[in-house]
């Protein structure tokens, strides 16, 4: 009982690193988009260049099996709702403003953790509700979205939030019976076999975002920070969900808003308000109110198990 619960926070700490390297993808690829590189080339990128940091990897400590035809069944699946959920929130961006896609989009966390104990059978209890929705609340804050009526493009930021609801939730799933770097390497390899015929066919289209285009040394800079950033964020992922519950893990989400916010400052000069400032106090609260949680299970189990002399 005690090495479930260490498996816990350290699944919780390793979400934590996801936060913190999750944003680094987007600034990365707002560069690339910045210099040029269309939106579909970006992601085909980060996928090659996943699979190629971690194939040597896999290679290195015995890892590359070739998977059966219902787990690349599954990979082939968790690819395609990487990419499907990235689409749909491209297609919102054109439509709304970035803020309310965002805010729309955070629905995933509750989506997730309902998922986690309708799929799963893991519990979840009213302490880790109320940590969404307080978590949900300080996002708000820290993205103050415009409260209009945006219409039927609001459904594209619930799409994403759907298909990343289920990525995670295969991510768990898988977690349990494979290791995290053959997951990442298949996982990656299937997205790349999905997006590239897609390219190869739209390759000279007039379509925004479709077209293949010639890259110089410094936007190959951006796109190896795009996949490096990517390889090392969902490697903290997929260990996380190795360790830990979906209904654990979800509130933790929001702190990806307070790193992309530090980011946002450092790079882009995008300096917090007060209204943000605590918004991001909200979610750092929400965030160790579930870590401090885990910590007292742990300890409760420790005395439990702990012989009386």
């Amino acid at each position: 009982m005690a090495a479930v619960a260490s498996q816990t926070l350290t699944g919780i700490l390793l979400m934590v690193g996801f936060c913190i390297f999750a944003p680094a993808i987007d600034v990365f690829a707002k560069l690339a988009g910045q210099a040029g590189i269309p939106v579909f080339q970006i992601s085909a990128s980060r996928f090659a260049l996943q699979a190629l940091f971690l194939l040597p990897v896999a290679i290195h400590f015995d890892l590359l099996r070739w998977p059966n035809r219902a787990e690349a069944g599954l990979h082939l699946l968790r690819g395609s709702l990487i990419l499907i959920a990235t689409s749909f929130f491209f297609a919102a961006l054109k439509h709304m403003p970035i803020a309310d896609a965002i805010s729309i989009f955070f629905i995933e966390p509750f989506i997730l953790t309902l998922l986690g104990g309708l799929f799963l059978g893991e519990p979840v209890g009213w302490r880790r509700i109320i940590a969404c929705v307080v978590g949900f609340g300080g996002a708000l804050l820290v993205i103050q979205p415009q409260y209009e009526t945006v219409g039927l493009p609001a459904a594209f930021p619930v799409g994403t939030a759907i298909c990343f609801a289920f990525y995670l939730l295969l991510t768990r799933k898988m977690a349990q019976n494979a290791h995290p770097i053959t997951i990442q390497l298949f996982t990656s390899c299937a997205a790349f076999l999905v997006i590239a015929p897609i390219l190869f066919i739209t390759r000279n289209s007039s379509l925004p975002g479709l077209q293949l285009v010639t890259v110089d040394s410094y936007q190959i800079l951006l796109l190896l920070g795009v996949g490096i950033a990517a390889t090392i964020a969902h490697m903290f992922l997929t260990f996380a969900f190795r360790n830990a519950a979906v209904s654990i893990l979800a509130p933790l989400q929001y702190l990806e808003i307070v790193a992309a916010t530090i980011f946002g400052l450092l790079i882009f000069g995008d300096f917090p308000n007060k209204i943000t400032l605590l918004g991001i106090f909200i979610i750092i609260g929400s965030g160790l109110f579930v870590l401090m949680r885990e910590r007292k299970l742990e300890l409760s189990r420790q005395e439990e198990q702990t012989p009386l002399q």
